[in-house]
């Protein structure tokens, strides 16, 4: 099993849109950078879970935890003109995006972008690399352990 970091806005979807969500379940649509949908694609596998992270907002960070729930599949919203993620170059019999879904498995303690940076533990966390700005990022093995002790621990 692999992990993984899933970006979302929250004023677009947030974890609690997730959890209101039929089966608490979604699409993960929208991605458009070649990188995050080749991890989509090529190496995210039923089973996989990942920390679901509130992006570009006020309080980043770390809002619960997802499965993947289904493998790629092509994203329709590429196809509809009157979607924000409509690609004109792509077609239905040669798609450009795909989207896994995902289930909520649990809301968590919120952790906040400076508190996972006051770990040296995660110093090479790629959510917290200068300059990363892909919506889907591998986790490695020992950082989603530590990540998952620090849900556990109070504020």
């Amino acid at each position: 099993m692999r992990h993984w970091l899933l970006k979302s806005e929250p004023d677009e979807f947030s974890i609690d849109d997730l959890a209101a969500a039929k089966n608490k379940s979604t699409p993960w649509f929208g991605v458009r950078n070649y990188q995050a949908r080749n991890f989509m694609r090529d190496q995210m596998r039923l089973g996989d879970r990942a920390f679901f992270y509130h992006s570009s907002c006020p309080e980043p960070g770390i809002a619960g935890i997802v499965e993947v729930s289904a493998q790629a599949y092509p994203d329709v919203t590429q196809f509809e003109r009157k979607s924000p993620y409509y690609d004109p170059k792509a077609t239905r019999e040669a798609p450009r995006w795909v989207n896994v879904d995902v289930t909520l498995v649990e809301k968590t303690r919120f952790i906040r972008l400076a508190e996972l940076r006051a770990h040296p533990e995660l110093a090479r966390m790629r959510v917290l690399q200068r300059g990363n700005r892909l919506s889907i990022t591998p986790v490695d093995p020992a950082e989603w352990a530590f990540v998952g002790k620090l849900m556990r621990r109070n504020p």
